[in-house]
């Protein structure tokens, strides 16, 4: 089949739904220009404190959202690229969106989320859980230890343990907390999907979210009886709010409803992709579609995604799912719960006023003042070593009850040290997921990293030595809404498939950074340290992490 050629003046939308923001961005078809993005930031952000009806508190580990900031960005981050590009809104041909993940709510069968019920606004587990709510990690204790317990052969596709972030953990904890709104619940909906929902007036899961966050392998669900072994009142929850049609990446939900059209200013009709997770949809983008290229999309958290041709089970990986990057190949989920998320929690938190003073002396960011400050440093010159737990462990630990840890400080420890320190400790923790990948017969040939923190070249040359290869870079700055944008030109049939639409739009710098040998022979003493460390205080020698943990909810509680 010979591939269209899309006329020049075609273009599609692509929306990144992030933590804290939402970013369109205009492509070309044709050749993947980006024309313009706008970003409107979510008037409530992350819901991890009150509850904005009431001003209730919130238990520790919960991060809510509010469905309201995603119909937000629709209505003003579309309008304003698609002005900036100054192009005429009829040569838009599709719009896709990606989400992060899992982040899931409750919702009627017309897809009303229970939250936007004025008789359920007071009731926290009515509104979306964001992926980095973690206060369901008793609730995966048990999925992982009833699925071991029965020999469950979909739990080693997801490297051995369920995450806490994920649909059924949520799902559960809905259930055993707040049984009212469970029984409520019509549909439990990834936001990957809703947004669609709200944008093609068709609901479709599509296979990506499915396959990572749904626990769904070989055709199905964990069946009833798994289920009901959790707990009796958990059995029909794949059958009545789970279960719906899935779609593939790349195809067509549905056309823009006029609603929708009124919220972008885009023509009604056009294509609207099945969604899609803002880490996956990055890949394409980065032309990282060949076995062994590992992408590493960092940024508030860092989630790395490749595909391979082999299928391997992997211990904490969050999943390897057919289809769940690309057609025809298997893709491969891990991650880190905290990376940029660590980095501007120690520049918030634990900076004199003097290093905020240089900075605004010199007109620099804090970041880039200790970044500077870090790089002027030898190798273990700090003295320390860290872990990067700050928001649990994703991979391979798959434990969101662990915290960081900081080995080594002494009175002579300057704010830069530490902030080296945490720096390399996610750069280990990346090491740590591909010696996984290889161990289990999934080899990583090249490390490509996007995103955000790809800024900082320090800490990108930090990630090169400490892993010793090659590391390639994303040439667009807007990976996942590109990505989306790519998928749209899919749908809207100007490409065939995913493969070809990559070629033409996306865009990578080869070996932008190589490792420096002394460095990389110097950081292998270091991340010897770190892997004691992790060993020690994650793999069950010493579970202080878990007992201060329980201290700290029982110390709440008493408030």
């Amino acid at each position: 089949m010979a591939t269209p050629h899309p006329p020049q003046s075609a273009v599609t939308v692509g929306i990144d739904f992030g933590t804290l923001s939402g970013r369109a961005v205009v492509v070309r078809v044709s050749d993947g220009a980006e024309l313009a993005s706008a970003v409107h930031a979510y008037s409530h952000g992350v819901v991890d404190r009150t509850l904005p009806a009431t001003g209730a508190t919130l238990p520790p580990d919960w991060a809510l959202q509010m469905p309201g900031d995603w119909i937000e960005v629709l209505k003003v981050a579309v309008p304003e690229a698609v002005a900036a590009a100054g192009v005429d809104a009829r040569d838009v041909i599709g719009i896709a969106t990606d989400f992060t993940a899992s982040t899931v709510l409750p919702t009627l069968t017309d897809g009303t989320p229970l939250c936007e019920l004025p008789e359920l606004i007071d009731r926290p587990h009515a509104y979306p859980k964001l992926w980095k709510h973690h206060a369901a990690q008793g609730q995966a204790d048990r999925i992982n230890q009833v699925a071991q317990e029965r020999g469950e052969s979909w739990l080693a596709r997801y490297g051995g343990r369920i995450s806490s972030e994920w649909e059924f953990a949520k799902a559960l904890q809905l259930l055993e907390e707040d049984p009212e709104v469970y029984a409520r619940t019509q549909r439990w909906v990834e936001a990957a999907d809703w947004i669609v929902w709200r944008l093609s007036g068709t609901y479709v899961r599509d296979a990506c979210v499915v396959g990572y966050k749904g626990i769904y392998q070989d055709g199905k669900h964990p069946d009833r009886e798994y289920l009901a072994a959790l707990n009796p009142e958990f059995a029909g929850f794949v059958d009545d709010k789970l279960d719906h049609p899935i779609a593939q990446l790349g195809e067509r939900a549905g056309g823009l409803t006029a609603e929708a059209a009124a919220w972008t200013g885009l023509p009604e009709g056009i294509a609207v992709a099945v969604g899609n997770l803002d880490a996956h949809a990055t890949v394409p983008a980065a032309q990282a579609l060949d076995p062994g290229q590992m992408v590493a999309i960092m940024g508030t958290s860092t989630c790395h995604v490749m595909v391979s041709d082999q299928l391997g089970e992997v211990p904490g990986m969050c999943g390897v799912v057919d289809g769940g990057v690309v057609t025809g190949l298997w893709g491969y989920e891990a991650g880190q719960s905290g990376v940029g998320d660590i980095f501007g929690w120690f520049v918030d938190t634990s900076v004199p006023p003097e290093y905020h003073r240089r900075a605004a002396e010199r007109g620099v960011d804090v970041h880039d003042l200790l970044t500077e400050l870090a790089a002027a440093q030898e190798v273990g010159e700090h003295g320390l070593v860290a872990l990067d737990w700050h928001s649990g462990n994703r991979s391979v630990l798959v434990d969101h009850e662990l915290s960081g840890v900081v080995v080594g400080q002494t009175l002579a420890t300057r704010p830069e040290d530490t902030y080296r320190a945490l720096l390399e400790a996610t750069a280990f923790g990346t090491r740590t997921i591909i010696e996984a990948f290889e161990a289990s017969g999934v080899p990583v040939r090249e490390l490509v990293v996007a995103g955000g923190l790809l800024k900082n070249r320090f800490l990108m040359q930090v990630y090169a030595d400490v892993c010793d290869m090659p590391l390639s870079t994303i040439v667009s700055e807007q990976g996942p809404a590109l990505g989306a944008a790519i998928h749209a030109a899919v749908a809207a049939g100007a490409y065939p498939d995913v493969r070809a639409a990559s070629a033409a739009m996306g865009g990578l710098d080869r070996a932008a950074y190589t490792p420096d040998p002394e460095r990389a022979r110097a950081y292998d003493a270091l991340y010897g340290e770190y892997r004691r460390l992790h060993d020690h205080f994650g793999r069950g020698e010493n579970d202080v992490l878990h007992r201060l943990r329980a201290i700290r909810r029982e110390a709440v509680k008493g408030k």
